[in-house]
C-alpha cells in the first residue's frame, strides 16, 4: 500500500471509528444527546445515492473471519459471501435494546423487497458474547428475526480483530453483581457491495426502517455514487 493510499484509509478507519464511537452501544444505554449525535453523523451526502453514510475509497475490504455458524460447522465470512450483498453487524443475544431493534427494522425491510434482492443479500450477524451466545442460542434468536440470517459465534479475540479494522468498538462482556451480562460494541451495521466485496455504506444506531427499505436494492445491484455519475 503505497503512502498516499494508506493515509487516506488510516483517515477513513478515524473517521467511522468516530462515528462507531457516537453508536457504540451498551444495549441499555440511551440519552437525547446520543441520539442526537447519531442523526448528524448518520446524515449522507447530499449527492449520494444512499440514504445511509456512503463511505470513499479506499474502501474497507470484507473481514478475513472464519467462525462457527448456527450449525456448529466452520464458516469463512469471504468465501461463504462472495460477490453477495452483506449487512454486518455485531452485537449479542442478550442486548436489551439495540441489537433487537436494528435486526428487526432489517428484517422488516428485507421482507418488503422482491424475491431477487432478497436472494441476493445476507444478513450477517457476529456476536460479541460468544460464551454465552452458542450457535444453538443464536439460531434460534436470529430465527425469530428471519430464517435466513446468518449467526456466528466464535473466539472473541478474533471477533474484536476483524471488528477493529472497520472503526467497530467490541469489548469484553461485562459481569454485574446481579449476574446481569452487558456487552458494549458499535451499533452501526456495516453493508458491502457484491461487485467488489467492499464496505461502502454504513449505518448507525437508530437508522430509520425507510434507510434501509430505500438501501436494499441499491446494495443488491452493487450501485456506487461515483460510478452512477
Amino acid at each position: 500500500m503505497n503512502p498516499p493510499t494508506a493515509w487516506r484509509q488510516r483517515a477513513a478507519v478515524a473517521a467511522v471509528t468516530m462515528a462507531a464511537a457516537v453508536a457504540l452501544a451498551a444495549c441499555g444505554a440511551t440519552g437525547p444527546a446520543a441520539s442526537s449525535q447519531d442523526a448528524a453523523v448518520s446524515r449522507s451526502a447530499d449527492d449520494s445515492l444512499y440514504l445511509g453514510s456512503e463511505l470513499r475509497a479506499p474502501y474497507f475490504s470484507k473481514p478475513d473471519l472464519v467462525l462457527t455458524d448456527t450449525t456448529g460447522k466452520p464458516f469463512d465470512l469471504r468465501k461463504k459471501t462472495a460477490g453477495r450483498a452483506v449487512l454486518l453487524f455485531f452485537g449479542y443475544t442478550n442486548c436489551p435494546d439495540v441489537c433487537p431493534t436494528t435486526l428487526g427494522d432489517v428484517a422488516l425491510a428485507l421482507k418488503e423487497q422482491p424475491k431477487d434482492v432478497r436472494d441476493k443479500t445476507d444478513v450477517v450477524f457476529v456476536t460479541t458474547d460468544p460464551e454465552r451466545d452458542t450457535p444453538k442460542a443464536l439460531g434460534k434468536w436470529l430465527a425469530a428475526f428471519d430464517q435466513n440470517f446468518i449467526g456466528l459465534s466464535g473466539d472473541l479475540e478474533k471477533i474484536k480483530a476483524a471488528a477493529r479494522p472497520l472503526g467497530i468498538s467490541v469489548e469484553d462482556p461485562t459481569k454485574h453483581h446481579d449476574g446481569s451480562v452487558t456487552s458494549s460494541h458499535g451499533g452501526q451495521v456495516v453493508a458491502f457491495l457484491p461487485t467488489d466485496d467492499k464496505a461502502h455504506v454504513v449505518y448507525l444506531t437508530s437508522t430509520p426502517l425507510k434507510t434501509f427499505s430505500h438501501d436494499l436494492p441499491l446494495l443488491a445491484q452493487g450501485k456506487q455514487t461515483d460510478a452512477a455519475r
